[in-house]
């Protein structure tokens, strides 16, 4: 199976104008996801897909870039884009803002469209602080791996301890946080991007739920990497000390 690895970059951003160029100990951040996309077996080739001249310009010289159109309401339409005139089977959307990436991520993944149509990734939630943070998303999975539901609502409700605090109740239960990176196979990638922006997507402002609404499943493989990614400008100098705490 050949697979792409796509990482979806724009200039506009509303908290962070330019954050695929902004230099990350020495280094654009597009170029760190980039390198870290290349470390994973599963990926016949990486590219960067962007309607900005400047972002294409700076990732050219260390990967293929293609150009897309500016009118995409999501990375995912972006990257259907680059699929539907790349041979290919299937992709890997990779998130452009996540210069730590592991590369057994991306392989698991990948991996898993072997059989499935879509597949995401997601971690066990151990940080008190994100078991009630909508900005962290929640994922429950039936007993074959495959996403029953993803809510910025913490999930499941555990009824008989909902009084305990929450540092109790995470070693009550494993609650899951998504991970966002996602492999598509061709054909749903296709399908999906065609489908009308769904109910559940609208209330929740999660693009994956218009797959479940559509009756594609989702495979959610359990990893133990935790996304540490830039979302604004503060954010680069945490970044900037793991780095060096791992002598990159």
């Amino acid at each position: 199976m050949r697979i792409l690895g796509i990482v979806p970059a724009r200039y506009a951003s509303t908290r962070f104008p330019g954050k695929p160029l902004a230099m990350i100990a020495g280094k654009p951040l597009i170029q760190r996801v980039v390198e870290r996309c290349r470390l994973a077996k599963s990926l016949a080739d990486v590219i960067v897909a962007t309607d900005d001249e400047r972002i294409a310009a700076v990732a050219a010289p260390f990967c293929k870039v293609e150009m897309t159109r500016s009118d995409h309401p999501s990375g995912t339409d972006r990257i259907a884009e680059v699929v539907e005139r790349t041979p290919c089977d299937a992709a890997v959307n990779i998130q452009g803002d996540e210069p730590l990436i592991e590369p057994s991520v991306i392989d698991a993944v990948a991996d898993a469209l072997g059989t499935a149509e879509i597949s995401t990734a997601a971690v066990t939630i151990r940080d008190p602080t994100e078991y009630g943070d909508p900005n962290v998303v929640k994922v429950v999975v039936d007993v074959f791996g495959n996403a029953l539901y993803f809510s910025r609502r913490t999930i499941p409700y555990l009824r008989d301890m909902a009084d305990k605090p929450f540092v109790d109740q995470l070693t009550a239960f494993p609650f899951l946080k998504h991970v966002g990176i996602y492999g598509y196979k061709r054909r749903t990638l296709m399908r999906f991007v065609q489908l009308p922006v769904s109910s559940l997507e609208r209330a929740e402002r999660l693009e994956q739920l218009r797959a479940l609404e559509n009756g594609i499943p989702i495979t959610v493989v359990h990893v133990a990497y935790d996304s540490v990614g830039i979302d604004v400008p503060s954010d680069i100098a945490r970044i900037e000390r793991i780095l060096s705490e791992s002598g990159d």
